[in-house]
């Protein structure tokens, strides 16, 4: 996985590896120890009883018994104002809109956190092209000559094999399809290792997935989803979010929570003006 700095992080050399190259780069310095360790507390607190929280991809059915080792926290950005200058960090955003449009949205932000022993996940692609494994559901002739993801997961605890740092299998973004068992997935993959505070942004069509934590501590990360604007996102964030948020919301903190994208809309309710200027 190449790795960039806050300052080496050169926009397009990032989206032609992301594109072209082994789908998966690593960037330093885009957080201080004091916010990893303010998001860090925040997870931590939020998730010592969240077990029955929804999760995805949580392994094999062997593994059903540690599934309470593998948590998620949802809605984040209102459980503290660190998550969304993690969200919105102008580096990330100078990258995304480049690589998904200027106006483009993010679909979900939660932690993961895999407790020691607990579960690795099963090879996957992301949302939304996470059920490429029913392809009869996507048009005919989708192809992929335009990004409809890109994934950050911010690192909060040592992502070491050992602790199971996410592996991928570099340049499989290109297949543009469901892993499969054929596939032999473990013996080609690749690790996203980091330390806390380190970002790991790669394009979620990427076969990947989180590996078991043999480790003796936590292995936990802020994950990011962003989608172009007229993709339907995962999470209904504003629905989630009290009102002062929404009202206090930074432009690019609207632009993520879609608030500058009309649709869809009642057009028979819409403004006289607002109609016209779409006509």
């Amino acid at each position: 996985m190449k790795r960039f700095t806050a300052q080496s992080a050169d926009p397009q050399i990032i989206i032609e590896e992301l594109l072209n190259g082994g789908g998966a780069v690593a960037i330093s310095g885009l957080f201080t120890p004091e916010d990893i360790a303010e998001a860090r507390a925040i997870v931590m607190a939020h998730s010592e009883n969240e077990t029955e929280k929804v999760t995805h991809f949580q392994g094999a059915a062997e593994q059903e018994g540690k599934i309470n080792l593998q948590r998620r926290v949802w809605n984040l950005l209102a459980k503290g104002e660190v998550f969304s200058r993690m969200a919105a960090h102008p580096v990330l955003m100078d990258i995304l809109r480049k690589f998904l449009g200027t106006e483009f949205i993010m679909g979900s932000i939660a932690a993961n956190r895999i407790l020691p022993g607990g579960p690795g996940q099963e090879p996957h692609v992301d949302y939304p092209y996470w059920d490429f494994h029913k392809p009869e559901t996507h048009p005919m002739g989708f192809n992929g000559s335009f990004p409809m993801n890109a994934q950050v997961s911010v690192i909060l605890d040592p992502f070491t094999e050992e602790s199971g740092a996410t592996a991928y299998v570099p340049g499989s973004q290109k297949q543009l399809r469901y892993p499969t068992a054929e596939d032999g997935f473990h013996e080609r993959c690749e690790r996203m290792l980091g330390e806390p505070g380190d970002v790991a942004l790669f394009y979620g069509v990427t076969w990947h997935c989180a590996m078991p934590n043999r480790s003796d501590h936590d292995r936990s990360a802020i994950l990011i989803q962003y989608l172009p604007k007229w993709v339907k996102p995962m999470e209904d964030m504003p629905a989630a979010l009290p009102q002062s948020f929404l009202n206090a919301a930074s432009p690019d903190m609207r632009q993520l929570l879609g608030l500058n994208y009309p649709y869809p809309e009642v057009l028979d309710a819409a403004r006289a003006g607002n109609a016209e200027g779409r006509a």
